[in-house]
């Protein structure tokens, strides 16, 4: 009897192992499913424009939520091409290389490659696109705020030496755009991203793109 009782256990110990991988593998499949969606209407449009705002938090170092005022920004998309206002610069990339603007110091940086997450930021700039490589994904809570729906999905770096704890990335069930990203730091920051006002396929000037380098010299802008 004492064998057939531990084999029922090892068993129903058995069953729900494959019922827990199951519940995940379904869990990271809806992830992908929808993931997949938002970047396929993303990259249909032929440019979007995003007005949005930062808060930093980190209690460990004395930042609590609501100490500070949010940044609040603007950027331009189309294709790989932007155009950003953020923290007092303005970042312009044509595609191959990038201005960076300091309007305070008057001062022009010009790098021959876009911005990347290596050192554990997520820019705005790559909001849209951040999450195609080294993350694993699954479905969180679904909260329901000011009449919409948002879907969390719950994004873990594959880097375990990644400065990216996690990332919460918040999805309007019904347009399938991206309104809010949380990350976590492994410094104990959290910074959250919302995206207050959202248009695409805008008639903009491919001008928004190029740098000018004639109107910053007669502004008395020093170009490095």
């Amino acid at each position: 009897m004492k064998k057939i009782d531990r084999m029922k256990k090892l068993g129903l110990i058995l069953i729900s192992l494959i019922m827990s991988t199951t519940v995940i593998s379904q869990q990271t499949e809806k992830a992908k499913i929808l993931l997949d969606e938002v970047s396929f209407k993303m990259k249909a449009y032929k440019n979007m424009q995003l007005n949005f705002s930062t808060t930093l938090i980190n209690e460990e170092a004395g930042i609590n939520e609501g100490d500070e005022l949010p940044s609040n920004g603007k950027i331009t998309l189309s294709g790989e091409k932007y155009n950003l206002d953020y923290l007092g610069n303005t970042f312009i990339f044509d595609g191959n290389k990038l201005y960076v603007i300091n309007h305070d110091e008057k001062e022009i940086t010009i790098n021959n490659q876009d911005l990347n997450d290596d050192d554990g930021i997520i820019y705005p700039s790559k909001l849209l696109t951040f999450y195609e490589e080294g993350y694993n994904y699954s479905m969180s809570n679904l909260v329901a705020t000011k009449n919409r729906k948002i879907q969390i999905i719950e994004l873990i770096p594959m880097d375990s030496d990644s400065e990216i704890v996690k990332v919460n990335l918040g999805i309007d069930v019904a347009t399938k755009h991206i309104c809010k990203l949380i990350q976590f730091g492994a410094n104990g920051t959290k910074t959250i991203l919302t995206i207050h006002q959202f248009k695409s396929d805008q008639n903009i000037s491919e001008d928004m793109f190029q740098f000018d380098k004639s109107k910053y010299e007669k502004l008395d802008y020093l170009i490095d």
